[in-house]
């Protein structure tokens, strides 16, 4: 028990150090292309949220979203970051989110899918999903209006510009979530001894 509680702690102190690097590191977590940034940051959230459970996931996330919030003010990367990302319900609550739901879908889908490879790679895929979501839909409820005034769109034009980040960020970081992601998992279980976590 002693073991594992130490296990535990070490894995979740790696993750927290390697989320505070890629939060402010441009191109260990996040890939700056103009007005909007590809996330890598999300699959440390999901690695955590699978080996250590939901609650270390929601942390790490709230870990993630506390950086940006931090780098949106010290160093954006873009016209919208010290706008959008140094508000709290942007910039922290979808990445708790990613840490809860992914851990939650892991642990909750044990009894129904028997491979773990499966259940990792579905928990990767929803968390990639709910950071894709909901960080673009709270942008586009809550800052429309800049959002149309930055990719210089009327208002009208606002949710084809959304699709189109969707389908160039958020399709391949589903994909690196779904692929990466287990690789990690099994690698840090295997290791451990806690393959059936």
């Amino acid at each position: 028990m002693r073991k594992h509680k130490a296990y535990k702690l070490a894995i979740r102190a790696i993750l927290i150090a390697i989320i505070l690097v890629q939060s402010m590191t441009p191109f260990l977590g996040f890939i700056p292309l103009g007005l909007v940034n590809v996330t890598i940051i999300h699959l440390t959230v999901i690695v955590a949220a699978i080996v250590l459970g939901p609650g270390d996931g929601a942390l790490v996330g709230l870990i993630w979203g506390l950086g940006t919030m931090i780098r949106a003010y010290s160093a954006p990367t873009s016209p919208l970051d010290t706008m959008v990302f140094t508000n709290p319900i942007i910039a922290v609550l979808p990445r708790i989110l990613v840490g809860y739901l992914a851990g939650i879908i892991y642990r909750s889908t044990k009894n129904k899918i028997k491979s773990q490879t499966v259940r990792m790679a579905l928990a990767a895929a929803i968390g990639s999903l709910t950071n894709t979501i909901t960080v673009l839909g709270l942008m586009r409820l809550m800052f429309a209006g800049a959002m149309a005034s930055a990719y210089k769109v009327t208002s009208g034009a606002l949710n084809g510009v959304i699709m189109t980040v969707v389908a160039t960020n958020g399709i391949p970081e589903l994909i690196a979530a779904i692929i990466i992601v287990p690789m990690i998992c099994l690698a840090v279980l295997r290791a451990n001894k806690f393959l059936d976590n």
